[in-house]
């Protein structure tokens, strides 16, 4: 897993690297990435991008403070957690169903606030790290403020492995 303390310090671009040596040397390999959405210069929200090549939005800035219940925020970002589970939850199931007689590689990129709104979402991770026939190749946030759960059970499993990125 990835960790950085910076936005814009390159854990997708390096995920994405690491994604297209591992795809062109046969490796099986599926997940996703997060990716930035700009408009005419500033930062509009993020998508969810597939390794598989389908897109959908994760979160779009909103310029209404008054939040509906249902909403899920994250600062000025509201969450859009139905296209967030429609691309990553069958996914995630995929990996999940798959045999054990082949070492496959998740990548899930990433594991943080957003993405934590999704209860399924938590569900298929745990899942996805229990398996034996499954390598996770994931970014989590440094922790600042108050801890996300799952970020720090996976920071705190004896299998897992945290390089820092800067």
């Amino acid at each position: 897993f990835f960790p950085s303390l910076f936005l814009g310090v390159g854990k997708t671009t390096l995920i994405q690297k690491v994604t297209q040596a591992l795809k062109s040397s046969g490796v099986p390999i599926d997940g996703f990435y997060t990716q930035e959405v700009r408009e005419g210069g500033r930062r509009t929200g993020f998508d969810v991008v597939t390794l598989t090549g389908n897109r959908g939005p994760l979160s779009r800035v909103s310029s209404d403070s008054s939040a509906s219940r249902r909403e899920y925020r994250v600062g000025q970002y509201v969450v859009d957690l139905v296209s967030f589970e429609q691309l990553v939850l069958p996914m995630l199931r995929n990996v999940n169903h798959g045999g054990d007689t082949e070492k496959r590689i998740c990548v899930i990129d990433e594991i943080g606030k957003m993405e934590l709104f999704s209860q399924a979402f938590i569900q298929a991770v745990r899942q996805t790290l229990a398996g034996s026939g499954t390598v996770v190749l994931g970014t989590i946030p440094i922790p600042k403020g108050k801890p996300l759960d799952l970020v720090e059970e996976i920071r705190s499993r004896k299998d897992v492995k945290v390089f820092n990125v800067s």
